[in-house]
């Protein structure tokens, strides 16, 4: 990390933790809407039907041991935002489970729209995150292990990884419908967008606060020697 990073710790840090709200919201309206999971969260509400937890609970428990097999394909011990990630996208998707305002629409109407705004702002939430630069998730972890292991391009380890999760998760029962088609087809497109645009304002944003913190400083400064006199 250099220099100027370090600098900007504590702020990316806020941008990093905004990053997983947003996404776990948008992980929650997907799941929520009835209308088919994604597939990891698919295999996440799977094990939630057969086993008990929380989905939440889940989500860390699999990130886990993701992050274990990652590092014994990579030699080389995760970086802290993947066990932060794994941590708390778990904690904040059951707490967005407890609000009791988000709930299943009782029409196809209210599906729709609930998975589609599930869908951007997910996609959203992840650029928001990885544009802060603690590094990847447990998942994506796996994927740049795998893809240096292998030597498979990126979108190839990806589909395979979704496609054998999907297919446990399937076969304990979670819940695969029309939406898991609609999510693995459009989340590439839309995360590729949301970060690009999430990056410039991030970037932006920091540049800001960089230039602000010398003249705080200055202000600060003064301000004491004002007293003293």
């Amino acid at each position: 990390m250099n220099t100027q990073k370090r600098g900007q710790t504590g702020s990316r840090f806020i941008v990093y933790i905004s990053g997983l709200l947003v996404m776990s919201l948008g992980i929650v309206l997907l799941i929520k809407a009835d209308f088919g999971a994604p597939p990891w969260d698919v295999f996440h509400v799977g094990l939630y039907y057969q086993l008990g937890w929380t989905i939440g609970t889940w989500s860390i428990i699999v990130g886990f041991f993701i992050l274990a097999v990652s590092a014994v394909i990579d030699k080389k011990f995760p970086q802290i935002g993947a066990f932060l990630n794994m941590i708390l996208v778990g904690l904040f998707i059951d707490m967005y489970f407890l609000l009791p305002f988000i709930d299943t629409p009782g029409t196809w109407a209210g599906k729709l729209l609930m998975f589609f705004s599930g869908l951007v702002i997910n996609a959203y939430g992840m650029g928001i995150y990885i544009s802060a630069q603690f590094g990847a998730g447990p998942r994506d972890s796996l994927m740049l292990a795998l893809k240096s292991k292998m030597g498979w391009k990126v979108q190839n380890v990806r589909a395979a990884m979704e496609i054998i999760v999907l297919l446990l998760g399937w076969q304990l029962g979670g819940p695969v419908f029309l939406g898991t088609v609609l999510y693995s087809v459009f989340i590439g497109p839309l995360a590729g967008v949301s970060l690009r645009q999430t990056q410039k304002l991030t970037d932006h944003l920091l540049l800001r606060l960089q230039r602000k913190q010398p003249l705080l400083k200055h202000m600060n400064v003064k301000a004491e020697n004002q007293r003293e006199v």
